[in-house]
Parts: structure tokens; sequence; C-alpha cells
């Protein structure tokens, strides 16, 4: 395939599977992230791809997640976020003290039998905490060998439907047991949180109107990525990549401070969309023969990540009084980010819970790069 050919298919095969998301319940089920990561991987293990492309990709997937970050962070409205309820607050905080507890003792099990364990840890609780952007980030900040991440990413999709099934059947049963019952009809959720991961917010993003704001979005973005890569160019240089994600993440959120840029439309899902193309980058660049034999440290590894991390904010939650509903759907928003927050929350039939959970999950996408680069190293 020609390199302009690949680089079409890269940046607008994303469109057609949002599209088809959009159109088609079913395929939504099935989540773009996973789509991509599959249509990349067929095209990068056919021979599709050329050899000569590889310098092309490794700065794309830089790019991408560079410019995506601001994106993702200038809707945020931080000073709604201190009106968030106390417990959905504090369950959160739970959360993230667990994750890194639970990694930190999984990085310590796995260093003889994984290279490179540290920055397993760092993706993890960045994952863990936040969500995909984070995970990207992060691979990206440590410079995490792309088979290595394609592996990490595909065992912690298997599990997680696994997480998301026992959240939605029986997780209310099992934390019962000693959390104590929501209340009925409390909202614990900060105003003007969105549903903005959902399919449908991607409605109506051609609009001119709303073309010239997400250009003008963009080239922001650029610009605070330009100015990452200054800051980076002061440090050292096993930091330069660190220091660039930490600063350009920064920015993004002092810019969302600025009102004429948060209220930009639509600019989540452009940086949403910027990491569909990473994920089809990524996936095209891995060797997905190292599949066929799996690696149980790793394996284990994020299975000790997740479900561990989950017991263990249980615990916290029971000694901080937070009641099983806020725990289970503040455990989803950091685990396995705000999308899938709306379909635990129908399946304990709690809707007043949503926002909560959507809120904690977008908090978590902010300081996810913060939590995992510096739990990284100080690990490592």
């Amino acid at each position: 395939m020609p390199l302009p050919a690949l680089l079409a298919f890269y940046f607008l095969f994303p469109a057609l599977v949002l599209y088809l998301c959009y159109r088609f319940p079913f395929v939504n089920k099935i989540g773009a992230v996973i789509i991509c990561y599959v249509a990349g991987g067929v095209l990068g293990n056919t021979g599709l791809a050329p050899e000569a492309a590889a310098s092309t990709q490794g700065f794309l997937t830089d790019l991408t997640v560079a410019a995506a970050l601001p994106l993702l962070l200038f809707n945020m409205d931080v000073k709604a976020w201190t009106k968030l309820a106390g417990k959905a607050a504090l369950s959160f905080a739970f959360a993230a003290v667990s994750v890194l507890v639970v990694a930190f003792f999984a990085v310590l099990a796995i260093r003889g039998a994984v290279p490179d364990a540290w920055k397993l840890g760092g993706m993890a609780v960045g994952v863990y905490t936040g969500g995909t952007p984070n995970m990207a980030a992060i691979k990206t900040a440590l410079r995490v060998d792309d088979s290595l991440f394609i592996v990490m990413h595909t065992y912690d999709t298997v599990l997680s439907f696994i997480y998301i099934f026992f959240c939605a059947s029986a997780a209310r049963k099992v934390f019962g047991l000693f959390l104590r019952p929501a209340a009925a009809g409390r909202d614990g959720s900060a105003p003007g949180a969105e549903r903005s991961e959902d399919i449908s917010a991607y409605g109506g993003i051609f609009r001119p109107r709303r073309l010239a704001g997400l250009a003008a979005a963009l080239a922001v973005s650029l610009l605070i990525v330009g100015a990452g890569l200054g800051v980076s160019s002061l440090t050292g240089e096993a930091y330069k990549t660190a220091a660039a994600i930490l600063t350009i993440t920064t920015l993004g959120i002092i810019s969302s401070f600025i009102s004429p840029i948060r209220k930009i439309e639509k600019t989540f899902q452009l940086g949403m969309y910027i990491i569909y193309v990473f994920c089809t980058i990524v996936a095209s660049m891995a060797d997905m023969s190292a599949l066929v034999n799996v690696n149980w440290a790793l394996l284990g590894f994020v299975a000790l990540c997740i479900f561990g991390s989950m017991f263990l904010h249980g615990l916290l939650c029971k000694i901080g009084g937070v009641d099983v509903d806020t725990f289970i759907i503040t455990s989803v928003s950091a685990i396995c980010s705000p999308p899938f927050v709306p379909v635990v929350a129908s399946r304990l039939q709690n809707k007043t819970i949503m926002l909560s959970g959507i809120t904690t999950g977008i908090i978590g996408y902010a300081v996810g790069n913060y939590l995992g680069i510096s739990f990284a190293y100080l690990v490592r």
C-alpha cells in the first residue's frame, strides 16, 4: 500500500467506524477503540503497510497523542467540580489510592518476569484512574514498546469486559454485604456534566460554525504542543517526553479556565477522534503474533490491577461510609472510563448516580497522566 493511501486510511477509517457506531447499535456495543485496534492490527500483519512507513508511524503516534490531550481537556469545568457531592469525590479518591497501592505490589511481583515492569505500572495507574487517552499518553511519555503496549491493552480489554459484567450483575450483592445501601433519590453529580463520550455526542459536528470553532481549538492545541516541546528541550534526555506530556496536560487544564476556549463545542469529540487515529496507527505497528502465546505474568498483572484495586477500593469505601452504588459507579468511571457508566447505572436501576460517575471519570482524564508518569518514575 502506498504511503499516501496508508495515511488516508489512518485518518479516515475512524470516521467510518464512528458512522457505523452511530447508525448501528450492535457496532456501537463493540466499541470504536476495539474496531480501530483490530483493523490496524490486520493492516499491519498482512503486509499491506510498507516497511518504509515505520518512521512516519512513530512520528504520528507521538503527534496524535500530544494533539489530542488539550482537546480532551478544553471543555472541563473545574468550578463545577467543586460542587461534586462529597461521597462521590471521596470514593473516586479511594479508587485512585487503591490503584496506586495495588499497582505498586503488582510491579514488584512481575519485575523479574516482565521487562520494563515500571512502565507497565505507570500505564496501569493512568488507564485505571483515567482511560485509554491516558494510557496512550503515558505509553508515549515512557517510550513503551508498541508490541508490549498492544498486548497489555488486549488483556485489559478482555478483563475489563469481565469486570463490567460483574459490576452490572453481582457487584451490588457482593459489596452490599459490607457497604451501606444507596439513598434513594440522591444525585451526587456535578452540575453541567455531559455524556460527552456517548456516540450521539458526535451528531452535528460538521456544521460550519462548529468546524470553524474546532479549527481554532486545534490551532490552540498545536500551540500547546509546541510549548510542551519547548519545555522538554530544557530537561535531560531521559525525561524529555514525560516533561512534554505533563506540560501539555497542564496547559490544557489552564486553557479550560479561558471561557472562549471552554465554550468551543465538540472539542472532546475531536480529541477522542484523534485518539482513535492513534489506536489505528499503533495497532498497525505491532506484531500480533506475540498474542499466540499468552504472557501469563502480564495477564496476571492486569487482572490484579483491575480486580485487586476494586476490592481495596471497596474496603476503603466501607471506612469512609460510601454507599454501594456510589462505590460501583466511581469504580467503573476509574477503571473503564465514562462510556461504561450509563450501562452500569441502568443495570443498577439508579440513574441518579450516572452524572457522578461521568464527572469523576472526566476528573480521572485530567489527573491520570500526573499519577501514572509520577508513579512510573518513583518505582523505576
